[in-house]
């Protein structure tokens, strides 16, 4: 009888890096960055994808990490909010949360500013949301980033110190 294979050899592009990793076919993307590659940015926060700790860009579109298998992803291009930054130059909305007061413990900030960049992409792209006036969209058109609809695109993420107000201000000021 012959053992079942139960690790693989998965290729990772983190923050332009190429990772080649052999892992456990039940390894998470989140786990894959945090405990093989030493990117503990994302956090693991509830596991069950319902509080936004863990979200990074997956070939561009923000993802909850701890979900995703690492094995299904090979391949995969992972931005992080260590990748966000250009060197010693931030990104715009880590200079955003900064000026606005964006965090407080900071814990869910990783995956504020993740779900941020992708949620600016996907409403530049012209995805609507739930709360996209029919009136307002036209199809690829960009949808206008409002309070509204920033808290709404925004709702995966929770904070724990509610700072929200400041988050939503922090991703306007960068959205305008």
């Amino acid at each position: 009888m012959q053992t079942p294979q139960t690790t693989s050899a998965v290729t990772l592009r983190v923050n332009g890096v190429r990772h080649r990793l052999e892992l456990d076919h039940r390894t998470t993307v989140l786990d894959a960055l945090r405990e093989h590659m030493g990117l503990t940015g994302a956090k693991k926060g509830c596991d069950h994808a319902q509080c936004g700790a863990c979200t990074v860009l997956v070939d561009g579109r923000r993802a909850n990490s701890c979900l995703l298998l690492a094995v299904a992803h090979d391949g995969a291009e992972v931005t992080t909010v260590e990748g966000l930054a250009d060197g010693d130059d931030l990104h715009p909305l880590q200079e955003a949360f900064l000026a606005r007061d964006g965090f407080q413990c900071g814990y869910c900030t990783p995956g504020q500013l993740c779900s941020a960049v992708g949620m600016i992409a996907e409403a530049g792209e012209g995805q609507p949301s739930v709360v996209t006036e029919p009136a307002n969209a036209s199809p690829g058109a960009p949808v206008a980033l409002s309070p509204e609809e920033i808290r709404e695109r925004m709702s995966g993420n929770l904070c724990r110190c509610g700072a929200y107000g400041n988050i939503v201000a922090a991703i306007e000021d960068v959205a305008r």
